[in-house]
């Protein structure tokens, strides 16, 4: 029975550098890019993109996997530097540039999709428990109100994330999180 080793922190920031170099290429370039022009801009050899992502799928898989991790494990950093009420504004902005991401990789994966894998697994998961962390924080605090449902809260971000994709005005979505967060505090 074979064991995994944790990687060296080299091979970890090659791995961190290609997923963020792959994000961004395949929202921007589609999933057809070269996988070494991905290697080239993250710095690395094709070799050393293989050893981490052995086929495009897996490279798509995980950069997308990376995102919704990114997003979910921001949390306990968010609540203990701020209180439970900020620390929910700052993750809503955080997740509407992760739906936004999300929208930018589409056609990587459906690809995906199309080839049998399943980047959304876990995702519903990890954002009902980041977002259950949060507003049970908010409520115990007495800043967010103890009657929304992480599922409310939830669709109400996707909503707003879908009603301002097509906008280049960012701070549309800015405004709309602020009503949204008006709406979620507590009342005296």
């Amino acid at each position: 029975m074979a064991t995994t080793r944790p990687l060296r922190a080299d091979a970890r920031r090659n791995r961190e550098r290609l997923l963020e170099v792959a994000v961004r290429a395949f929202s921007q370039d589609g999933p057809d890019i070269a996988l070494e022009t991905i290697a080239k801009e993250a710095g690395v050899g094709i070799g050393t993109l293989y050893r981490h992502f052995p086929t495009r799928e897996a490279l798509v898989d995980a950069a997308y996997r990376n995102e919704l991790d990114r997003l979910c494990d921001s949390v306990d950093d968010l609540l203990a530097t701020m209180s439970p009420d900020q620390a929910l504004r700052v993750w809503m902005d955080h997740f509407i540039d992760y739906m936004s991401t999300k929208r930018g990789m589409g056609d990587a994966l459906r690809a995906l999709i199309a080839s049998g894998g399943d980047p959304f697994s876990r995702s519903r998961d990890r954002l009902t428990g980041a977002v259950t962390t949060l507003l049970r924080a908010g409520s115990s605090a007495g800043t967010l109100r103890s009657d929304v449902t992480p599922d409310d809260l939830l669709m109400s971000l996707s909503g707003l994330s879908l009603a301002t994709a097509d906008r280049q005005d960012r701070a549309q979505a800015g405004r709309l999180l602020d009503l949204l967060m008006d709406a979620l505090r507590a009342r005296p």
